[in-house]
């Protein structure tokens, strides 16, 4: 029991803290409502899955402990996270009361499900789950299924709360696209600072 409590209590830390994938979540919240969230939420964890099979098998191993693929997975993730928010910036001249802040493009399905595997810190943690918690429950089937199921279901909990948080936020400041800017820029910031701040590989 001891194993599997500590195995989600690392899980649940590592997804519920704020981060680029969380702000982006809110960002998706403020800027489409927190029904319009659900295509990315899946995709983020649709994405996770991938992730955790790869590394759970095996074949991510050699690919996250190679520091020139870390480096451009950083930078690639970077470059990939900063589009995703900067699209969203509001264009409309004139925001309708009631209404969420609008912007040409949603986040979708597709836009969520590359954000964990582009992103070497979500590596880092699920190396650091199967190395450091996952054999501790025996079997590789239960560890498989345990490991899997916690990322799947702390993510929809989490990404849901984020994005539910930003569709309040976009619902309150119907009148003030500054809000949705905001949020754009702090998530640039956030992943820049992740970027610049990185521990060395």
């Amino acid at each position: 029991m001891t194993a599997y409590l500590a195995l989600l209590a690392f899980i649940a830390f590592m997804v519920g803290t704020p981060g680029p994938a969380n702000l982006v979540a809110m960002l998706a919240g403020i800027t489409q409502g927190l029904q319009g969230c659900t295509g990315f939420i899946s995709g983020l964890i649709v994405g996770k899955i991938g992730l955790n099979l790869l590394i759970g098998f095996g074949f991510g191993v050699a690919l996250a402990a190679d520091p020139v693929l870390q480096t451009a997975f950083t930078y690639a993730s970077t470059v990939y996270m900063i589009w995703l928010a900067a699209r969203s910036w509001p264009r409309s001249a004139n925001p309708v009361r009631n209404q969420h802040h609008t912007s040409a493009v949603k986040f979708r399905f597709r836009d969520g499900v590359i954000v964990h595997p582009l992103n070497p810190k979500a590596w880092v943690m699920v190396v650091l789950a199967w190395g450091n918690f996952a054999p501790a429950l025996g079997d590789f089937s239960l560890q498989l299924l345990v490991v899997i199921t916690g990322f799947a279901t702390f993510q929809l909990v989490f990404h849901s709360m984020w994005c539910a948080l930003g569709a309040y936020l976009g619902k309150s400041f119907a009148y003030d696209q500054r809000l949705a800017k905001f949020m754009v820029i702090l998530t640039i910031i956030v992943v820049l600072a992740a970027l610049f701040y990185a521990p060395p590989a």
